[in-house]
Order: structure tokens, then sequence, then C-alpha cells
């Protein structure tokens, strides 16, 4: 868990280094944690099946999901941790390939600091030495006594620290992209890993010696086919120059992927300005009414006829100079008047006949109203 720690704080910095949003990282480590775990385990009970199953094991079947009494294949670690990964990315639409080189150092230092593990359950220990860092071994975990053995896990974290620095360099001094520079982290590793797993004694796949084939162990002939893809790939992508997305166009939205975020952005401020103005009581499809005094004097000018649309009072009458017999003579009503700005209740439109005077009193005392 420490390994992670670092792995994580290492990455999230180079990921904001190179153009990255902050927090980027950190989201995606939680399922490639999960899913690594997950893989580690599958791949050591796989390889160990006899330990777990069958006649001659030496443990309950049960035990193969307890991860804390050891056993993490970092082969399969990666594997399905880069699954998770897949699907972190693919929700941001950020590119594959660059969280892969982002995050190479960092796995490198994080599989140094694991290593010691194996110190602690005092396991993975290779064959008998004489030299003098070699490391004592108690009988319980399979040592005999007086005998020293490589402490081969100190090995391999050794390399993975020196890979990690040289993968650091290497991003920054030959601008390695697209999935080159955690090509060569592969590469390293596998190499570094083939001839200190020569040196391991632990039986790998069986319950008292190691399953080989040809004379050389699984994990050996794990590291020569990831050595071999790695090398190929990295040869294969040396002319790929096409832009890697490092952070997506719009907003974050997990309702729809990144690109799509700014049209429905678009759509939905539309929508906002169309309801503001049907609020505003005016129709977006029609022109805006004229002037209500304009269309006061026109009706006066227009000595056509028209049904009276409207009933007045005795005392708008009398005011209105007419004649105050309690019947409101016919008016004249425009079209726009009736359509886009119907009159108050208690206006009086001019009647036919009436002069532009008592047009302007209409009017007038329409405005003061």
């Amino acid at each position: 868990m420490l390994g992670v720690i670092v792995a994580v704080w290492l990455s999230e910095r180079r990921w904001q280094a190179r153009g990255g949003q902050k927090g980027t990282i950190v989201d995606i480590a939680v399922p490639a944690v999960i899913f690594g775990l997950i893989g580690g385990r599958l791949y050591h009970v796989i390889t160990d099946w006899q330990t777990y199953f069958g006649s001659r094991a030496i443990k309950e079947p049960i035990q193969a999901l307890f991860i804390w009494e050891g056993g993490l294949g970092i082969w399969g670690a990666i594997s399905l941790g880069a699954l998770g990964v897949w699907f972190a990315v693919r929700k941001r639409g950020i590119s594959m390939s660059a969280v892969a080189d982002t995050v190479a150092p960092g796995i490198a230092f994080a599989q140094a600091i694991g290593r010691w593990g194996n110190w602690f359950n005092q396991e993975l220990y290779g064959s008998p030495t004489t030299l003098p860092w070699g490391l004592e071994i108690d009988v319980d975990h399979g040592g005999e006594p007086g005998v020293l053995y490589h402490p081969t896990f100190l090995y391999e974290s050794l390399w993975d620290v020196a890979l990690g620095f040289v993968l650091i360099f290497a991003g920054r001094r030959f601008a390695l992209h697209h999935g080159r520079l955690f090509a060569l982290y592969v590469a390293g590793y596998t190499l570094g890993r083939f001839w200190i797993e020569g040196l391991r004694i632990d039986p790998v796949g069986g319950v008292d010696h190691a399953v080989t084939f040809l004379g050389l162990r699984i994990n050996q002939w794990t590291s020569i086919v990831l050595f071999v893809a790695a090398l190929a790939y990295f040869w294969l992508t040396r002319n790929r120059d096409s832009v890697e997305i490092v952070a997506p166009a719009g907003p974050a939205d997990p309702a729809h992927p990144a690109d799509q975020a700014d049209a429905d952005s678009e759509d939905a401020q539309d929508r906002a300005e169309e309801s503001t103005s049907t609020d505003d009581g005016e129709d977006a499809s029609s022109p805006r009414p004229a002037d209500p005094s304009s269309l006061d004097d026109e009706a006066a000018d227009d000595g056509a006829s028209a049904p009276a649309t409207e009933k007045t009072t005795d005392a708008e009458v009398a005011d209105d100079g007419a004649p105050a017999d309690g019947k409101a003579p016919d008016a004249e009503v425009t079209d726009a008047e009736v359509t886009d700005a119907p009159a108050p209740a208690d206006d009086v439109t001019p009647a036919e006949g009436v002069g532009a005077s008592d047009a302007e009193v209409v009017t007038k005392e329409k405005n003061s109203r």
C-alpha cells in the first residue's frame, strides 16, 4: 500500500506537468488498485494452484482468498490493473497511452517498495550463497541453520529503483510518448526479472519444487514473452506522432462523453433564451406591436366602420363629447389592437366620425391612465 501511495503521488505530479487536470491520477488509481489486487491474486492462484487444490495441497482452498498471507503476481496485477485504468480513461475521454507513460516510473518505484514485503515474510529468496550480503532464513520458512541465501527480493528492489530513475530520464531526454515509455518499462523490468528469477528456489507452480519448462521457470518464460512484445511495440510505434488527449475539451460530465459537453450546454442555453423571451409576454416569431398612440391616430383618421367591441360608461361618453344616451357609438378597432395590444376594459375607442381633436383627447386620456 505504501508503494501505491508513492506511485500515485509521483504520477499525479507528472500528469499535471504534462498539462493534465489535477486529481485525474488519484481518481484513476481507485479502479486500477482494485483490479490490480484481483489480477495479482488470480495469477498467483493459477500458477500455484497445487498449493490450494489437489491431493498435495498444503493450504485450504479458502486460503486462496487470504491475500494478507502473501501471493500477488505482478503480471496479473499489471494486466488487470491496466483494464481498470482503461475503463477510467475511456470515461474521461483522455488517451490511455498518455496515462501509461505517465505512471510507468511510479509503478517501478511501487514494485521496489512492495518487494520488501518478501523480506518480512522471509519468502522468494534465492539459492545458497557465500556473499557477505547473504540472508539467513528461519527453518520454519525453509531455511537451514548456518546457510545464507541470495536476497533476490533485494536485488529486484534495487533494480526497480534504478529502472524508475532511468524511465524519468529517458522520458525527458527523448520525449517518449504513445506508450513507448511504458514499453521501455516492461522491457527493462522483464530483463532484470529474468536473471533474478533464475536465482530463486521457491516452488512456483508446485508444492515442493518449481514447475519448469525447457529448464526455465514459469516467470522466466513470461518475462521472455513480454520482453519481446515490449520491444516490438516500441519499434512499431517509433513514427507515431499524433496528438494525445491529456485534458478533455469540455467540462467533465459523467452523464455523457466529454466531447458532447459543449454541444449540450449550447442547446440548453438556446432553450433558456427562448423561455425568457416567452415569459416577457412576446412571441418570438411575431413582430413587436406598434406604439399605442399611433394606433389611436390611425383609428381616428380611418373612415371605415367596424362593430363595437367594448361598452363604455355614461361618464366616459360624456367626457369624450359623445351623446350621453348611455350607448357607445360604434368604435373602429385595428387588427393590431385586437391581436397584439388589447385595450383595458375602461378604455374608449374613437367612434366613426369623431374628429381629430376628439381623438387627441382620447389618446391623452388613455396615456394618462
